[in-house]
């Protein structure tokens, strides 16, 4: 059964190869590999054109040229309620990484007594105090083993700590590029506004004078009114991202910033320097995929730790104390007391109990390097979809900004020609739809390209420094 036992755990860690130095991901035999394919790594680097160290993207959010954005995004990484419940989960399992290394020493107590007996009309004193001391050397791992399993555990919270600053970070910097967004629209939608109320007006003279119809003067109204209808759902929406951000930097919605937030600024951008220095190393520098690691690598060392209940245990016990009739007489050399004592276990039948602990250790590692292969995989996956969109936005963004140029400079030409009778009505409405269309549409472009940016960061592990982390993690 040992040898069996053995056979499992090693096939496990032949299928379940950890991220460390050079090594891939290697899941349960069965399973795709989970290492990066080679067409996600180019595909990378085309996009970045080399890597870097994770520290160049430790602070991304800092060169979006948004002024608010960095100090938002400390102050959520300070005062958000995900962070403090995170960070509490760390220190819960570096408290269980402490109490499993307790182990590894002897325990010493003290004891003091004083007692009073009575037998046959006989009275007497008995007073006692001494040390007492045990320890049950881990010859065969189990103790060591559960450390181990332990530092893993404190290991994975702190790398899902860092797995949750990196996706609030990222959730901070959507949400503030999505408020600008609406901002940029809202300036687009009064501006047309302003110049539908100037062609309303120019219809209305020309009905006075007799050169337009009443016709012209209520579609001219009619769109004028359809544009002044867009503003407040507009503003709703900015409003409803400006709680959004206050309830992620930890403050009540009602303490929005709206006198910070509501002033027009422009929609981030990220430099095409930053796109540069992105990691081709994606399983390496995301948190979430260190974490499902450090999980395998917990597991594994439960499997050890349940094994090594099939041996022998020792256990080391003394004590070294005073004892007397009187309180002076502890002092006394006669007053010396002294053990030792030895002892062995060893299990011999217990039902089944430790063979079965063994398998459901080693169902459980499996289960951890499932997870581990998803995690990997998903990872692949949220860079290759943050790759399409981001390229996509920014042929959007090109096209849609050559489109409204056009269309404002049509329904200017439009606008002129109709005060002057040459065009009809109907052409100076449809260019100013089409040119509120597409400026629209533009601005939400110019907020999706700074959003695909964002997302391919966060999809990279951008936003924390792994050599931090780990020194962290290493420190009660």
């Amino acid at each position: 059964m040992i040898h069996s036992a053995a056979l499992r755990r090693a096939a496990v860690l032949a299928a379940v190869a950890l991220l460390s130095g050079c090594a891939a991901i290697r899941p349960p035999a069965g399973t795709a590999a989970a290492s990066l394919p080679t067409d996600a790594t180019t595909a990378v680097q085309q996009h970045a054109g080399g890597a870097a160290s994770p520290a160049a993207t430790a602070s991304w959010w800092a060169q979006f040229g948004d002024p608010l954005l960095p100090g938002l995004v400390q102050e959520a990484l300070q005062a958000s309620p995900q962070v403090t419940s995170a960070q509490a989960t760390l220190r819960q399992a570096r408290a269980l990484r402490d109490l499993a290394a307790a182990g590894l020493v002897p325990n010493v107590g003290t004891s003091a007594s004083a007692g009073r007996n009575r037998a046959r009309n006989v009275s007497s004193n008995q007073f006692q105090a001494g040390f007492d001391a045990g320890w049950e050397p881990d010859l065969f791992g189990r103790t060591r083993a559960g450390v181990a399993a332990a530092e893993e555990d404190a290991a994975a919270s702190a790398l899902s700590l860092a797995d949750v600053q990196v996706s609030l970070a990222a959730e901070v910097a959507v949400d503030l590029i999505t408020l600008r967004g609406l901002q940029a629209r809202l300036a687009i939608a009064q501006a047309n506004l302003a110049s539908q109320q100037e062609t309303s007006q120019i219809a209305q003279w020309r009905l006075q004078a007799g050169l337009a119809t009443s016709l012209e003067a209520e579609q001219a109204r009619a769109a004028a009114e359809q544009t002044q209808a867009q503003i407040p759902s507009l503003q709703l929406a900015i409003a409803q991202y400006a709680s959004a951000l206050a309830v992620l930097t930890g403050r009540p919605p009602a303490e929005a910033q709206a006198e910070q937030l509501t002033p027009l600024a422009a929609i981030p951008k990220a430099p095409d320097a930053l796109a540069q220095s992105l990691p081709t190393d994606t399983l390496r520098q995301r948190p979430d995929v260190r974490a499902a690691e450090a999980r395998v690598r917990a597991a594994l060392a439960r499997v050890t730790q349940a094994d090594a209940a099939r041996y022998p245990s020792f256990n080391l016990s003394g004590s070294l104390g005073l004892s007397a009739l009187t309180v002076g007489g502890l002092t006394g050399p006669g007053a010396v007391v002294s053990s030792l004592l030895a002892s062995l276990s060893l299990p011999l039948f217990d039902g089944g109990a430790i063979n079965a602990q063994v398998r459901a250790q080693d169902a459980a590692a499996q289960q951890t390097a499932a997870t581990l292969q998803s995690v990997a995989l998903n990872a692949l996956k949220e860079v290759e979809d943050a790759l399409v969109e981001l390229r996509s936005s920014r042929e959007r963004q090109a096209t849609l900004m050559r489109a409204a140029e056009a269309a404002s400079n049509a329904a200017l030409l439009a606008t002129q020609q109709y005060g002057g009778g040459l065009v009809d009505f109907q052409t100076v409405l449809q260019t100013q739809r089409t040119q509120l269309a597409l400026q629209d549409s533009l601005a939400s472009a110019q907020a999706d390209a700074a959003v695909a940016h964002v997302r391919l960061y966060k999809a990279l592990g951008g936003g924390w420094q792994p050599d931090a982390t780990s020194t962290a993690t290493a420190t009660p």
